[in-house]
């Protein structure tokens, strides 16, 4: 580490970018406190790639102000350089050189003598499991080994902020959660990370804070309880005996906790966000009155449970939209097409 780390990693006041008559970012405020992984969640086009780059200084802010370590990403772009490392959405290592080569050769550059950079490599390749990989082309690697070899070259020289940009996207789940463990023990040994993710399980899982952003505003920020609290105190989750019951089921739970009612893909399930009632109740007691009202009216319900709303449940309340039909408005497309690489150089 290049200095001592004090006050937050990163501090965003209206941060803005504009791509024409695009507002790709839009006055973004941001604290990310040091030592933390600080999830930035949003559907494609929401501008988070974009916001990364301003603050990996690769793009110039057309607006407001951007801190890293006390250090402005436009008037002191070396300084923020210095400390910070950016993994984007691609691979974007040399695919005909092999894993050892690749991480050497960018070791070089970053100034490891010819022993260390091979020293160095070593450590890395065995950290992540790829020793019995590092004599391979990189186009020979699965997904998931990509992406673990882009992040180790990240980390050649440790630095105090990782910027990991959709880090697994199209990755399988068991090569998700290699990643999700790489983050992890980054983070253990000092490492501030800012995390984008379309993902919302990638987001609970590693996150302790996290900002939603929609149309290059942050439209909520908090912690993954602070979150889920902020759109109801429960879900409840309902399996009827018959499914010809459901419609007479959703009416009378809407009717009942006042809430609205969603209809799950099992033609049996339902579930419904619970809130603080104006009668004061409280999430359990309303959901207990509930299934009274159900038993009454002849409803049989199989299984019941009673838990926080998923970050899924939070997403859709907060963008009013669902995560699969998201529209790509092309906020970020303006900065993707300059750069599909590692910020290498901001280690050097």
């Amino acid at each position: 580490m290049s200095e001592k780390r004090e006050g937050p990693a990163i501090e965003t006041s209206g941060l803005v970018k504009v791509f024409g008559d695009n507002r790709a970012v839009d006055g973004i405020d941001l604290t990310v406190p040091t030592g933390t992984v600080y999830g930035v969640l949003g559907p494609n086009g929401a501008g988070k790639t974009t916001a990364v780059k301003m603050l990996a200084t690769l793009l110039r802010p057309d607006g407001g102000e951007a801190r890293v370590f006390g250090h402005d990403v436009a008037r002191e772009a070396d300084a923020v350089r210095s400390r910070v490392s950016l993994t984007g959405q691609y691979a974007s290592v040399d695919e005909d050189l092999t894993g050892t080569e690749n991480l050497v050769l960018l070791a070089r550059l970053l100034g490891h003598h010819k022993s260390a950079a091979y020293t160095r490599a070593e450590q890395l390749l065995e950290a992540f499991g790829l020793t019995d990989a590092a004599a391979r082309q990189v186009k020979n690697y699965s997904g998931g080994m990509r992406r673990r070899i882009d992040i180790a070259a990240s980390i050649l020289n440790t630095p105090d902020l990782l910027f990991l940009d959709e880090p697994t996207t199209g990755l399988d789940p068991r090569s998700r959660n290699q990643v999700w463990d790489i983050v992890r023990a980054v983070v253990a040994q000092g490492t501030t990370v800012l995390l984008t993710t379309q993902y919302l399980d990638e987001a609970d899982q590693l996150a302790s804070r996290i900002a939603v952003i929609d149309k290059g505003k942050v439209i909520a920020e908090g912690t993954k309880g602070e979150l889920k609290a902020s759109v109801g105190a429960g879900a409840v989750h309902l399996r009827l005996r018959e499914s010809s019951q459901r419609a007479e089921a959703e009416a009378l739970l809407t009717r009942t906790l006042d809430a609205q009612v969603q209809l799950e893909p099992d033609p049996l399930a339902l579930t419904a966000r619970v809130g603080a009632g104006d009668n004061g109740l409280g999430a359990a007691e309303q959901a207990s009155r509930a299934l009274g009202e159900l038993a009454r009216s002849g409803i049989v319900v199989d299984t019941f449970s009673l838990g926080q709303p998923s970050l899924d449940e939070v997403f859709l309340a907060l963008t009013d939209r669902t995560a699969g039909t998201t529209s790509d408005h092309g906020t970020d497309s303006g900065a993707d097409a300059a750069s599909g690489t590692h910020t290498k150089e901001a280690a050097v």
